[in-house]
């Protein structure tokens, strides 16, 4: 029995290693509990709140063109803007994909900015699943301790990274031209 039993662990021993190399680690910077994103940015001193302020404005309504909604405070005098942007991540070849939405706040001083993304919700679009909106941390939680709730899950996590790092590189991009 025991000699079975050493057999077949040995036999799988190359399939776990295989399915450890597979999985990249993927990983979502936590405050308080919840994904946020946070990063300062340090530009041309030369550059003004005013302008700055413009650019940062126009970059988030045109990034998020959702009619009424893209802005919820626009602060010129302070420099704030807050608002909100999806996601639209496809986690298969079968159509089945996810809105992940979250909160935008960019605030604007001379020559520098800060910006901030949190409050991430996620709605699967996919046949058998309820179709509504819940925290994206629940589901991270579990992804992280290896209890995925989907086999999608990943390819989530994997589009949410790279869509996030291609907004705030455009975003970079709009404010230092």
């Amino acid at each position: 029995m025991l000699k079975k039993l050493f057999f077949i662990s040995f036999t799988l021993l190359p399939f776990i290693s295989i399915a450890q190399i597979d999985n990249p680690q993927i990983s979502f910077p936590m405050k308080n509990g919840i994904i946020y994103f946070e990063k300062n940015y340090n530009l041309n001193g030369g550059l003004q709140k005013g302008e700055l302020y413009e650019r940062a404005l126009k970059w988030l309504k045109n990034t998020f063109p959702i009619p009424g909604k893209s802005i919820k405070v626009s602060d010129k005098k302070n420099g704030e803007i807050l608002g909100s942007g999806i996601f639209k991540i496809i986690t298969s070849g079968s159509g089945n994909y996810y809105w992940v939405r979250f909160m935008v706040n960019i605030t604007v001083s001379n020559g520098n900015y800060s910006l901030k993304v949190y409050n991430f919700y996620e709605k699967p679009i996919e046949s058998g699943i309820s179709n509504e909106y819940s925290k994206l941390e629940y589901r991270w939680w579990d992804f992280k301790q290896g209890k995925p709730w989907s086999t999608e899950d990943q390819m989530l996590f994997k589009g949410l990274d790279a869509d996030i790092n291609t907004m705030m590189a455009s975003l970079e991009k709009d404010m230092r031209q």
